[in-house]
């Protein structure tokens, strides 16, 4: 007769005898339950090579079950391949590396596949499911099931327990002398020294709380390994793993260069029984926390301490994955499909991207933003676009949009339940009050979703992508053109100007239309003609698209700023939205634009100079007398290149070469930090021990970049009336 337990589904993780399940049981308790669990994997190619990996497999310790089976390619459609089925899972990636290398011109599938994939796909259970297990008498689960979908818009968390470490300072700056420590209803702090007397207290921590989550700062890349550094000089274990039969995993730094720019993953160390997320070293924290961790966890079926550090791209791939699972479609081990032969008129007619038209430049009342709701993952939804439905070389009719067939595709079919719940979160949000408890965790989850959907369409193109296709890719931004004309014929046959369009969304005016009410009409019509869904962003009081900085006749079509009729401020591209603008500079920006914000209309703005020409006047003031915290004057760059291959050092490499100088060292990808100082070499790397005297700052290249950030935000107004202290504004400030 079998148990039954009802709880959480916290972790899938493979041992000697098939996998562990860790559940976070309804009576408060974590259970580590054994469950059975076999895979496969596939290799097609020709008869004679696969008969010689069949007798090759014969002789493999891991003595596979084989068979021959007809499987569905996606592109290829029903092949024949050899089946490989382990009985235990984590035989599969030490047979298939052999076999890989045996037999390199076979065409593998399903060789790569995280467990928890698998898992997911085979049961239709997530992490963080409500789930109810079978377990039979000698404690193997024999089913389990979800009581809930991931796509359901309030999925309640289970009662987790956290604890926060954190050390008291970033260690590439100084080294720490103690970590700060939050449990569910204290914080407080523990000397690092004496080292045995520190891990007696963390040891008794971990031991009375058990936390289901480590959240960490700076625990991937030097808190855990000093910890368990600690432990073995010490002899005091530290329970780290939840499972004692797991070990905890390491996985190195690397550097990658994706999306035009290089970028740098820290190592990485992970748990087994419990999670492990350290918030510098997690992908978008910063934009969704751990709202949106625990969403995604639930949307891709990737464990959570996994799924915090990948990129959107790993995420929507796994969703993929789980889908073609789902579907009996094999997953290549690596890509196949290569883009079909074009003549020079076709890659110029096919490969146009997004629709960008240039703004009009100036300042501009009363102007509606009108945006598509997650426009190319509509596009690819609405319009059945997947790399196995694009007919090469047709066209719909009457029109030049790539043709698709009609059964619906691999990616549509991914993309539809995300698509529904990010609407419905999205559509909750507009009437829900900011006060309301759950608008912070709506937010979460829809700045997740929407890193998911921006990422889906880039990956149709990734020369990486499992199910990616140029073809497909290209056809989404011709539906997306297409779309954003119809769009702008709508708002133009309907009175409206159009000052700017940029690839899912348009900017429109009417003398008279400044409220909802007025606008609703001409998203129904927009509706009508495209098909896809879209909504009002807002109605800006004024809205200023800039120029360009080197020709002032040149609009950019991304850098613009404006004040909705509730106040909110909107900026693109200025020096607030950089990464690389000093704290001191965009928090003046900023300021400003607040000041900006009050005036209820254009003609009222001028009212309002005075006031920010004192507040520049005093950050100047504190500037050239040292009052600003020296930490508010750091410059953020991203190295490009190792440092050695700089030609004209840059002030960061500069500064970098002044860290590796004291043995601190910076790989491509990761961001350096500087100070800039009279003299020479200019700068001074901020993470170097020596502490920096204030008199040092140069404070005139401080002064040039406020100069550049006023210029762009109270350039616009100049035209409103002529002051004549405006100038002083964006030049001679506080002299």
């Amino acid at each position: 007769m079998s148990n039954e337990l009802h709880g959480w589904l916290l972790d899938i993780l493979p041992n000697e005898q098939g996998l562990t399940i860790w559940i976070l049981g309804e009576d408060g308790k974590r259970h580590a339950l054994s469950h059975d669990f076999p895979i496969a994997f596939y290799a097609a190619g020709p008869a004679e090579q696969l008969r010689r990996l069949w007798k090759w497999l014969q002789q493999q310790p891991e003595n596979p079950k084989l068979s021959r089976e007809e499987r569905r390619d996606l592109f290829a459609g029903s092949i024949p391949v050899l089946a490989v089925e382990l009985t235990y899972p984590s035989d599969l990636t030490p047979l298939f590396n052999r076999t890989s290398l045996e037999f390199p011109d076979l065409i593998y599938y399903n060789a790569d596949i995280p467990i928890s994939l698998r898992y997911t796909a085979r049961y239709g259970v997530f992490p963080l499911a409500d789930c109810e297990i079978k377990i039979d008498p000698s404690g193997y689960v024999t089913d389990i099931r979800s009581t809930q979908t991931a796509w359901e818009v309030d999925l309640p968390l289970p009662p987790l327990t956290i604890l926060g470490l954190e050390p008291e300072c970033d260690p590439f700056h100084a080294a720490p002398t103690k970590v700060f420590i939050q449990t569910p209803k204290a914080r407080f702090s523990l000397d690092l020294e004496p080292a045995r007397a520190f891990m007696i207290g963390l040891r008794a921590i971990f031991i009375r709380h058990d936390p289901d989550l480590l959240l960490t700062a700076w625990g991937d890349t030097w808190l855990l390994p000093k910890l368990l550094q600690m432990s073995k000089e010490t002899g005091i274990d530290l329970p780290l793993n939840r499972d004692p039969d797991q070990s905890i995993k390491h996985r190195e730094a690397r550097t990658y260069y994706a999306y035009g720019q290089v970028i740098h993953r820290g190592k990485q160390v992970l748990l087994a029984g419990r999670w492990h997320i350290d918030i510098h070293n997690a992908v978008m924290y910063h934009d969704y926390g751990l709202e949106g961790v625990w969403e995604l966890a639930r949307v891709t079926g990737l464990p959570v301490q996994t799924v915090a550090r990948v990129s959107p791209g790993t995420g929507i791939s796994s969703m993929q994955i789980v889908t073609a699972l789902k579907e009996g479609v094999l997953v290549p081990w690596h890509k196949q499909q290569a883009e079909h032969t074009k003549s020079i008129m076709d890659l110029i007619h096919a490969d146009m991207g997004g629709l960008v038209f240039q703004p009009t430049i100036g300042l501009h009342k009363d102007v509606a933003e009108i945006d598509f709701i997650s426009m190319y993952p509509s596009v690819m939804a609405r319009f059945n676009i997947s790399p196995e439905t694009i007919l090469p070389g047709i066209r719909e009719q009457n029109t030049d949009l790539p043709a698709t067939s009609t059964e619906q595709g691999l990616i549509p079919k991914t993309l539809e339940p995300l698509l529904k719940k990010r609407i419905a979160i999205k559509m909750q949000l507009l009437t829900m009050s900011k006060w309301d408890m759950r608008y912070k965790s709506y937010k979460a989850r829809s700045a997740a979703h929407k890193w998911l959907l921006v990422t889906c369409f880039g990956y149709l193109g990734y020369k990486n992508a499992r199910f990616g296709k140029i073809e497909a890719h290209e056809a989404v931004t011709a539906y997306g053109r297409e779309a954003l004309l119809r769009a702008k014929e709508a708002a133009e046959d309907m009175g409206f100007t159009v000052l700017h369009m940029y690839v899912d969304g348009l900017w429109v005016q009417k003398k008279g239309s400044n409220k909802v009410q007025d606008l609703q009409p001409l998203l129904d019509e927009i509706l009508n003609r495209t098909g896809l869904p879209i909504a009002l962003d807002g109605i800006y009081r004024w809205i200023s698209f800039l120029p360009s900085r080197l020709n002032k006749n040149v609009p950019v079509a991304n850098r613009y700023f404006g004040v909705f009729q509730s106040g909110e401020v909107k900026c693109r591209g200025i020096e607030l939205r950089r990464h690389d603008t000093p704290k001191f500079i965009s928090e003046i920006q900023n300021e400003v634009l607040e000041i900006l914000a009050r005036s209820p209309d254009v003609e009222h703005i001028f009212e309002y100079l005075p006031k920010i020409q004192s507040l520049i006047d005093g950050k100047l003031y504190d500037l050239r007398h040292q009052r600003i915290p020296l930490e508010k004057l750091i410059v953020r760059q991203t190295l490009s290149r190792p440092i050695n291959e700089y030609r004209v050092p840059s002030p960061a490499a500069t500064a970098a070469k002044q860290l590796e100088e004291v043995g601190k060292f910076l790989r491509p990808g990761q961001t350096v930090r500087f100070i800039y100082i009279l003299g020479v070499p200019g700068v001074y790397a901020w993470d170097l021990e020596q502490t920096l005297d204030p008199k040092t700052i140069d404070v005139n290249i401080y002064k040039k970049l406020l100069d550049r950030a006023m210029e762009t935000v109270l350039q616009p107004f100049v035209s409103i009336q002529a002051q004549p202290f405006l100038p002083l504004l964006v030049s001679g400030a506080g002299d």
